[in-house]
């Protein structure tokens, strides 16, 4: 009858309805929203990934206050929509989620816990409340990631480790792979607002194993641009122009991200730090310091790093050079043709 039938149509939509108001709670304690203003972000550390990065969740519709030391990278931020804090405390403070993107572990334990001797009341630590979400997307000795994520948990904070991997271009891209470690919930949040900053999200597994895959692939990437720079400064030395060496090698077996992608003989791709004199990009400490990251780590565990050890010489000798130290990594392709040029 029409009357049983308005009756079982009034209770599907009050079902629908029931489901709809259920769904969004879920999605306001997940970060499973795409674009909400009211989602309160501290940024801390913009870098030449962290400053796009932090561009990236304002443009999704964040709310995002940002600290550096650098009043430029801080402008940059602000100029698209971002508030600007005086430290990295007042950053984190009253955030629903604060990410750092810093150079290093003794910079992460700082910035979390506050300044050494001191009673962490500068810290990211004192500032959150219950339940906030930490993301370290710093690349940082594993056990560094641990023992800080061991102190927020004391501290009723939620913290995972999630370096990254993909370079500037994918940075400002939004195409980043983030590989996290920390418990699955920690994850499963995490991950909602890590996909407005990458596109492959990954677990590695618990605390500390997003630090351990990111430095298995910093010393493959180290090793791998070392010789990428060796064969092509070999080609070039031999007569063959770089880009028909190029167009070889990138369809090749000896294919790979440094040459393909991020190829570090200038003019052979537009883009890259190489066409522009190095300027920018994955500077050379940053790649002696993860480089060291995966020696110690090595040593910790009984691996074996032959190559992983050369080419962690290799940088130790461009970031001791002040022509090189501020450069890009694929500068090590310009200190081998030098090298060899003060030989003849």
């Amino acid at each position: 009858p029409p009357a049983a039938m308005q009756r079982a149509a009034a209770t599907i939509t009050r079902a629908r309805m029931a489901h709809t108001r259920a769904t969004r709670v879920v999605m306001a304690r997940h970060f499973s929203r795409t674009a909400v203003a009211e989602d309160r972000i501290g940024f801390i550390g913009l870098g030449n990934m962290g400053g796009h990065m932090a561009r990236n969740l304002v443009k999704a519709g964040h709310s995002v206050t940002v600290f550096d030391l650098s009043p430029a990278a801080v402008e940059a931020c602000t100029a698209v929509g971002a508030a600007a804090a005086d430290t990295a405390a007042a950053a984190a403070k009253g955030a629903d989620a604060v990410v750092t993107m810093l150079p290093s572990s003794p910079h992460v334990q700082r910035v979390y816990a506050g300044e050494e001797g001191g009673d962490g009341s500068d810290g990211v630590f004192a500032a959150c409340g219950a339940g906030t979400l930490l993301l370290d997307c710093s690349t940082i000795d594993p056990n560094v990631a641990r023992a800080v994520a061991s102190q927020a948990g004391g501290k009723g904070l939620r913290m995972v480790d999630a370096p990254v991997s993909g370079g500037v271009p994918a940075a400002e891209a939004g195409t980043l792979t983030f590989m996290v470690g920390g418990a699955d919930a920690d994850f499963a949040d995490a991950s909602m607002l890590l996909k407005q900053m990458g596109k492959n999200i990954v677990h590695c597994g618990g605390s500390g194993m997003g630090q351990v895959a990111k430095l298995c692939n910093n010393l493959l990437l180290g090793i791998c641009m070392s010789g990428v720079a060796e064969a092509y400064n070999l080609g070039v030395r031999l007569g063959i122009d770089a880009s028909t060496l190029a167009s070889i090698i990138n369809t090749s077996s000896g294919r790979c991200w440094s040459s393909d992608t991020y190829n570090p003989v200038p003019g052979v791709m537009e883009g890259v730090p190489a066409s522009r004199g190095y300027a920018g990009g994955f500077g050379n400490p940053l790649m002696l310091k993860d480089l060291g990251l995966a020696v110690d780590a090595a040593a910790s565990c009984g691996a074996e790093l032959r190559m992983g050890k050369q080419a962690r010489a290799t940088y130790q000798q461009l970031s001791d050079d002040e022509r090189y130290r501020p450069l890009d990594f694929g500068s090590v392709y310009k200190f081998l043709q030098e090298h060899d040029a003060a030989k003849e």
